[in-house]
């Protein structure tokens, strides 16, 4: 496995292997590798010939009261997981390459970005995309594989391939959770004894939505009021917001005629978490 810090290497090596013939995956990463991440490297790893992980923490996707600075950041310990994972190549740039002196164009993604994490962090998908896109014309993926626990993300770079005519599948993979229910995150490792606990309300929350749908409740809005009824008993959280909305395009939905998603975003004492669920 290599470790790349040059955008001109990282061109230069997936010119070697698209001249093998290779098939090329690429997993996007902000680093803190945790079994999330790894699932993704797995899938990519049985799906590609060759498999690039990029390791950046992006500063455009984060407002400016946001945890940019204390992000976690373990490029060494996050090289010896994808080496472990049979990744290849381990692509990890600079701000100052990915952002150089004058850089002033964007990805705009409308829609999907108007809403929920759109409104509670403005420039967030901006910023998401825009990396994204950069990254998709550095590495050149013919695959890129993102986990659906970053749900509203996942759409805005679905509709930017298709709208963009940009040559590669997004390839989602489920979510991946510890045993008692919290979804993978790098963001866990800022909650104490405490709100670790309090933290498996999302999941509660989600399990109680499926269940609620299940027995033939479809009104959007009775699921939602049973979802924030159950978080707010919950003293150490406080919501975002709750939406239940179109699977697809985000728009908010009255009736549950269609693949729904429930997506949340919660704060356990002061961080920030998300979670989702797919009713259908």
């Amino acid at each position: 496995m290599r470790l790349i810090h040059s955008i001109d290497e990282m061109c230069g090596i997936i010119s070697g292997a698209r001249h093998e013939g290779k098939t090329i995956g690429l997993v996007p990463t902000m680093g803190a590798l945790h079994a999330g991440h790894l699932t993704l490297v797995g899938r990519a790893r049985q799906e590609c010939d060759f498999v690039v992980v990029s390791v950046f923490v992006n500063p455009t996707q984060f407002g400016p009261s946001e945890d940019f600075h204390k992000y976690p950041r373990t490029l060494e310990s996050d090289s010896r997981k994808c080496e472990s994972g049979g990744v290849d190549v381990v692509f990890s740039p600079s701000a100052g390459d990915m952002y150089p002196e004058g850089f002033d164009t964007w990805v705009d993604v409308k829609g999907p970005t108007d809403v929920l994490e759109g409104q509670s962090r403005p420039g967030h998908f901006r910023g998401v995309a825009t990396v994204c896109a950069k990254l998709f014309n550095i590495v050149e993926p013919d695959r890129a594989y993102f986990g659906t626990k970053d749900y509203q993300q996942l759409q805005v770079i679905k509709k930017m391939t298709r709208d963009l005519n940009m040559r590669l599948e997004i390839v989602p993979v489920e979510i991946v959770r510890e045993r008692d229910g919290l979804a993978m995150s790098s963001r866990n490792a800022y909650l104490d004894s405490r709100e670790r606990e309090a933290a498996l309300v999302l999941s509660r929350s989600l399990d109680l939505a499926r269940q609620t749908f299940a027995s033939g409740e479809h009104n959007a809005k009775a699921i939602k009021t049973r979802v924030l009824n159950l978080i707010a008993a919950e003293p150490l959280a406080r919501v975002d917001y709750v939406a239940v909305v179109d699977a697809e395009t985000l728009d908010s939905i009255e009736t549950i005629d269609r693949p729904a998603a429930v997506l949340l975003a919660v704060r356990i004492g002061s961080t920030r978490l998300i979670d989702n669920t797919v009713l259908d």
